[in-house]
């Protein structure tokens, strides 16, 4: 093996990175957040041959999903995520009550990345979504983004911008692109009762699952809310670590998207 200098291992990362990069300026859909939601869209919306990308502020992807419930890798899911979470992604979970199985959230977490990865999803980490694009007819059409690392040092850096035919805010709890719709388009109406962001409320797994699909849905002109964010926008309760509503919403989210991008 020849030896390699450090100035052509720096060559390397740069001309890979440039070249990646530019090729996510222009999308199909721009996925905001790598939870098991954003994770679960983007490999469906890749696998059908949409350029998609996923922006997840975090170093590392998956979410809540890590930790399981309070640190014990453990996570629930109901049989209705099964065809996703083990025919499709390639999981392997263990039944443990009617209607439901107990997966490894470590296992979990890595199968879904792999499996987006291999479908053609780009993943960029350590991304911050701090604006948006909004053009004719007051519609979102991209994403305006800068290195988390700047937005924690609360350095003065201005962003880039990149284009979507359709964003995904799939941040969870905090919904940070629909609030960022709300907060900076002067008289944004939501497509929710209020006309706004109904805010979470406390945990109640079994509505919150039962709603998680339901109101993944467009939110505003261009924008899809998907996981813990359309609970959140719709004012649903959350559910804790059982997680198969957001494999189950993110499978709806993509197919929404994709019809999105094909009527544009």
């Amino acid at each position: 093996m020849k030896p390699i200098s450090e100035i052509e291992v720096t060559r390397g990362i740069v001309e890979r990175f440039t070249a990646d990069f530019l090729d996510s300026l222009q999308l199909d859909v721009a996925v905001i957040g790598g939870g098991p939601s954003g994770m679960t869209c983007a490999y469906y919306l890749a696998r059908d041959g949409l350029k998609v990308a996923v922006f997840e502020r975090n170093l590392h992807v998956g979410g809540g999903m890590w930790g399981g419930g309070m640190l014990f890798p453990r996570i629930v899911l109901q049989d209705a995520a099964l065809e996703i979470v083990c025919t499709d992604l390639g999981c392997r979970l263990e039944p443990f009550h009617e209607g439901y199985h107990v997966g490894d959230s470590v296992e979990v977490v890595s199968r879904t990345c792999v499996a987006a990865l291999d479908a053609g999803v780009r993943v960029w980490v350590g991304v911050s979504v701090e604006d948006v694009l909004v053009r004719e007819e007051d519609r979102v059409s991209g994403v305006v983004i800068n290195w988390r690392a700047v937005e924690l040092a609360a350095l003065h850096v201005d962003p880039l911008a990149l284009e979507a035919k359709v964003v995904i805010d799939a941040t969870g709890h905090e919904a940070g692109v629909v609030h960022t719709v709300q907060r900076k388009i002067p008289g944004a109406r939501l497509f929710t009762e209020t006309g706004k962001i109904i805010g979470e409320k406390p945990m109640w797994a079994e509505v919150a699952e039962a709603n998680i699909e339901d109101y993944t849905r467009e939110v505003y002109p261009g924008l899809l809310v998907a996981g813990m964010a359309a609970n959140a926008v719709y004012g649903a309760p959350r559910m804790g670590a059982i997680f198969g509503g957001m494999f189950l919403s993110g499978k709806k989210a993509a197919g929404l998207a994709a019809e999105m991008v094909r009527r544009s």
